[in-house]
């Protein structure tokens, strides 16, 4: 009997030591991740990690872009600003030429070119053409400053479905897992939810920053298009004024 109990307590420490072995053996470092994966859930891993990419480029675009045409505006306006007030059409344009990356340059030099080209004088038609010149120097610019920009929101809202979608797939190859093997340690399943927790973890990495630099750059649209608004305003009664004196 006690030679009986004693091969049971053997047999039972021998059970454990495996289980605990085949738990142990399972790795959580990337590459043991990547191992575990099937070829499902490695898709939608490569496809989380191109809209990483893809998002970060557009976040280095529009951040470079915005910082350009803050920097060159702040320089423009009062420059231009002057060459008005002194009467000096052509200079003013000058000045905004040089301003390539200016949002506020595009806009006023659409509207000083349409001027000039209506030969220069002050009339209540050639202000309303250098009005409509304005606004479609501001749609065409406003259309810049959101460029790049649906990509970061379609980001953000696709990337937790499509980490989601790793998930389900991982859990599915977990309850395979428990349904083929013998084994009831956890390391029969560890592969399927490692698969399920990582995909979920990626997801959220790459939508959270999408939608929090979507908002931050919407923001500054708004901003820059309020900017182009009050200077076009500017303008036209700049040209209204002169008028005026004629």
């Amino acid at each position: 009997m006690i030679l009986a109990q004693l091969a049971h307590f053997a047999s039972h420490t021998v059970n454990n030591l495996a289980f605990f072995q085949e738990e142990q053996a399972v790795g959580f470092s990337p590459l043991d991740l990547w191992q575990h994966m099937g070829w499902a859930v490695r898709a939608i891993a490569i496809v989380l990690f191109i809209e990483s990419i893809w998002s970060l480029a557009v976040m280095i675009d529009r951040y470079l872009y915005f910082s350009a045409a803050r920097k060159q505006s702040r320089e423009f306006a009062p420059k231009v600003a002057g060459a008005l007030k002194d009467s000096k059409l052509e200079e003013a344009i000058k000045i905004a030429d040089r301003s390539k990356k200016s949002h506020l340059a595009e806009v006023v030099t659409a509207g000083l070119q349409e001027f000039r080209a209506s030969g220069g004088a002050a009339t209540e038609d050639n202000i309303e053409s250098s009005g409509r010149a304005l606004e479609r120097a501001e749609a065409i610019v406003h259309a810049k400053l959101k460029r790049g920009l649906s990509v970061l929101a379609t980001i953000g809202a696709t990337a937790p479905f499509v980490g989601l979608l790793g998930t389900v797939i991982g859990i599915l190859h977990a309850f395979q897992q428990i349904a083929t093997q013998k084994t009831s340690g956890i390391g029969a399943v560890a592969g399927g939810i490692s698969e399920a927790l990582v995909t979920t973890a990626f997801g959220l990495l790459v939508a959270i920053p999408a939608v929090m630099t979507f908002n931050y750059f919407t923001g500054r649209v708004e901003a820059f298009d309020v900017e182009m608004d009050n200077s076009s305003s500017e303008l036209i009664d700049y040209f209204i004024k002169q008028s005026h004196k004629h």
